[in-house]
């Protein structure tokens, strides 16, 4: 998602740029005496689009990895991004009096680094916020640029686009229990995650096989899948919907647990459970299934991480506390597939790993599910 922010910011600018240097092409006028309207218009774009770019190429980079999700602050952070804000809007009026090319180059630059600027002190936990944000940066780009090109699709599909990232900004913060000024203006993330009693090493981390995790599942009643964004990126979606196959034609119940920001953005986890034929009705809210977990035998956990920490209602330090989360924890066992021991997008450990109930199975998502499709049927479950 981020790189598809990126991408129409950046047409957005290009646009700009285009007609601000040749507006007899597009029919807005000659060079320096273009229409006040279309100025305006593009000026707005070139800005958003801007703004949008440099956002989310930080959002990008802090989601992949490549850099820290910790927040990056400094003294006076937010005096500046309102001071470089309010100079884009006073450059804009100058530019529409003078029509100078150096104020629009300026309006540019400006709005790149005000993009930087804006993203960087947001913590990792707060990054599936950004993204729903910035996808309604992108919208209200394109709709810029839809009117300076004057194609009425262009301007139909920035705003419902805007529209519908307004929309899931709206629930992120509903489901990570934030409001949108504490996730743009918090900038605290950073000290609360160096004061967290959840930071540090993993001390008592228990490891298992594919064979021993078969072994469990096979001699359980009920057991209850946890997706997350991992399982995404493995694509193990149809591997995770064989396995639970399996599992019902040996008379086990099985569901999955959905938690509201799993995944990249609302409603991710449930279609990409739709693409593998999973039935709707095995899909199961939060707050519906957390009552649930104390009741099953085995939590399957298949690359989630932050919505599945227990810190976010133990311990008040932690950048993650109030967030609601899904008690896997109460389970009787817990198995937790991942690649390694990296942190989620809020770059703390989870309490959940060290707890005595979990074991971690180590691996990509669709390789230990394909190998655990196999000890099953060795095992003869699912031939009963």
């Amino acid at each position: 998602m981020a790189d598809f922010h990126c991408l129409v910011g950046l047409f957005a600018v290009f646009v700009a740029i285009s007609a601000f240097l040749n507006p007899a092409s597009f029919i807005l006028g000659d060079m320096g005496n273009i229409k006040l309207a279309s100025l305006i218009e593009m000026s707005i774009g070139a800005a958003v689009g801007a703004i949008t770019f440099s956002g989310s190429i930080i959002a990008f980079l802090k989601l992949r990895g490549i850099m820290s999700g910790a927040p990056i602050t400094f003294s006076g952070q937010h005096i500046l991004n309102l001071i470089l804000g309010i100079s884009i809007f006073v450059l804009i009026f100058y530019l529409c009096k003078t029509q100078s090319t150096n104020i629009f180059w300026t309006v540019i630059i400006i709005s790149f680094l005000v993009g930087v600027l804006l993203i960087i002190p947001i913590g990792g936990a707060d990054m599936p916020v950004v993204i729903s944000l910035l996808n309604s940066y992108s919208g209200i780009a394109a709709a810029a640029a839809g009117f300076v090109v004057e194609s009425q699709l262009l301007i139909v599909a920035g705003a419902m686009v805007g529209a519908a990232g307004l929309i899931l900004t709206q629930v992120m913060c509903k489901g990570m229990n934030r409001s949108l000024i504490s996730v743009l203006f918090g900038g605290t993330l950073a000290s609360k995650s160096e004061k967290s009693s959840g930071g540090g090493e993993y001390t008592n981390i228990t490891s298992c096989s594919v064979e021993e995790c078969a072994l469990t599942l096979e001699a359980a009643n009920k057991v209850i899948i946890v997706p997350g964004y991992g399982l995404a990126v493995a694509q193990a979606q149809h591997t995770l919907r064989e396995v639970a196959k399996i599992l019902e034609q040996n008379e086990i119940e099985v569901c999955y647990a959905i938690h509201p920001v799993a995944g990249r953005m609302p409603g991710h986890m449930n279609v990409l459970l739709a693409e593998a034929d999973v039935p709707y009705e095995q899909l199961k809210e939060m707050d519906i299934v957390n009552p649930d977990f104390p009741a099953a035998d085995v939590v399957l956990v298949l690359g989630a991480n932050d919505v599945v920490n227990p810190q976010a209602k133990s311990d008040k330090n932690s950048p993650l506390y109030g967030m609601p989360v899904l008690d896997v924890q109460e389970a009787r066992t817990v198995f937790v597939i991942k690649r390694g021991m990296s942190a989620g997008y809020s770059g703390i450990k989870n309490d959940l790993f060290d707890l005595p109930n979990t074991s971690m199975v180590f691996g990509d998502a669709k390789k230990v599910l394909s190998e655990l499709m196999s000890e099953l049927k060795e095992l003869g479950v699912g031939a009963k």
